[in-house]
């Protein structure tokens, strides 16, 4: 729970995208924050009150004053009380109030009140989105220091596509969770490579494995989340990128290990949790092999040891993490990986654990130290797995 005792405010503007405003408080409470919502007044136009007020546990804050009743909701202390502020969606005319100082409802009465981070994820019309005085404003909100989840390019309820969609739920959370973090990681750099790797036959098989790249690319969110500058080496993954992170795709192990020598040098931390293929073929053919031509075998050669190769070069000052997937002899295959390659630690996955290793959400893992520690932990979400990593890596724990 990323955002455990976290203080969120989450407003809602009336827009069609507020239907998954839905999905991103309920992402919110499942990571353990405390969420208020605020909406603008033709919000429920576009979204029930009754469900936003059911999954946030809390009744639904619209206007600065309750007519008839003398209830006040004090705008000041919601502002200064938040942790995080979140806008989504924001329309064009709610992102125009902030960046004018209009102060006509009670959001952007908080939104002027507050003294938290603020982050904002518009969503509108591509045309409405490009049009000068709309980037003016989203300049202007980024001087004034906010954040901004800035919206995709995609299908969009006009029926145009083109950008303005606003960006996913998980996206935004990823944001979240990395502007209500300690930042204990803001000096640091870290690469991280995740996913398989794929040894071309030909143009349209290859040698390859079963990972999914999702542990991988947990460690990357978590690592930015604590306020690092991540590098993401990826094999082939069916993945969007961690907000904030540097994603560098490559598809062979070849490619991957140039990847890794380029930027193991600039970082404190690599966290290898790639699954990188030990063999490729000898021969890759320009084009096709016909089924009726036959193959009566394919020559390999192993590949480059990325990890072993990391460890050789490392520096006093480095931390390298290296991964491990065993069938038998867990515990003794991978202390002897991790003195081999020269790690510090050890991330042992283990096939015999139902919901854990290739393709799961799920992982249960043991870290292993070279001081001699080991961490098992519980079968968790990859998500928590890699707060843990990341944590016991960095002695945060």
């Amino acid at each position: 729970m990323r955002l455990r005792n976290k203080k969120i405010l989450l407003g809602i503007t009336g827009g069609i995208a507020a239907y998954k405003a839905v999905y991103l408080l309920r992402m919110l409470r499942r990571e353990g924050a405390e969420v208020q919502v605020i909406i603008t007044p033709g919000t429920t136009e576009f979204i029930g009150v009754a469900t936003l007020a059911a999954l946030s546990g809390k009744p639904v804050l619209s206007a600065i004053s309750e007519p008839g009743s003398g209830t006040w909701n004090n705008h000041v202390e919601l502002g200064l009380n938040a942790d995080l502020l979140i806008v989504s969606p924001l329309t064009a005319n709610t992102l125009s109030k902030f960046a004018h100082g209009a102060c006509d409802n009670l959001l952007t009465a908080v939104y002027l009140s507050r003294r938290c981070p603020v982050l904002l994820a518009p969503a509108m019309d591509f045309d409405m989105w490009e049009n000068p005085a709309t980037q003016a404003n989203v300049q202007t909100v980024l001087d004034h220091g906010c954040d901004i989840a800035f919206p995709e390019d995609g299908e969009l309820a006009s029926g145009l596509s083109g950008p303005g969609r606003m960006m996913e739920p998980e996206g935004i959370l990823e944001l979240a969770i990395r502007l209500s973090g300690t930042q204990d990681l803001m000096d640091q750099s870290v690469l991280i490579t995740a996913g398989p790797t794929h040894e071309a036959i030909d143009p349209v098989r290859f040698i390859g494995n079963r990972s999914s790249g999702k542990m991988g690319y947990a460690l990357a969110a978590e690592f930015a989340a604590l306020g690092a500058e991540v590098h993401l080496i990826s094999g082939p993954v069916a993945l969007g990128c961690p907000p904030g992170v540097n994603r560098i795709m490559v598809e062979s192990a070849a490619e991957m290990h140039q990847a890794c020598m380029q930027y193991w040098p600039k970082v404190e931390i690599a966290v290898m949790a790639a699954a990188v293929a030990d063999f490729t073929p000898l021969h890759s053919a320009d084009s096709k092999i016909k089924k009726q031509d036959g193959l009566d075998s394919i020559e390999l050669l192993p590949t480059a040891d990325i990890l072993a190769a990391m460890g050789k070069s490392k520096k006093k000052e480095q931390i390298l993490v290296g991964f491990a997937l065993e069938t038998d002899n867990e515990a003794a295959n991978a202390r002897k990986k991790l003195e081999a390659k020269n790690c510090d630690f050890l991330v042992l996955n283990s096939l015999r654990d139902a919901g854990a290793g290739f393709g799961h959400d799920t992982n249960r893992v043991s870290i292993f130290s070279r001081s001699g520690m080991v961490l098992e932990t519980d079968l968790k979400s990859k998500a928590e797995i890699a707060a843990i990593i990341a944590k016991t890596v960095c002695g945060l724990e």
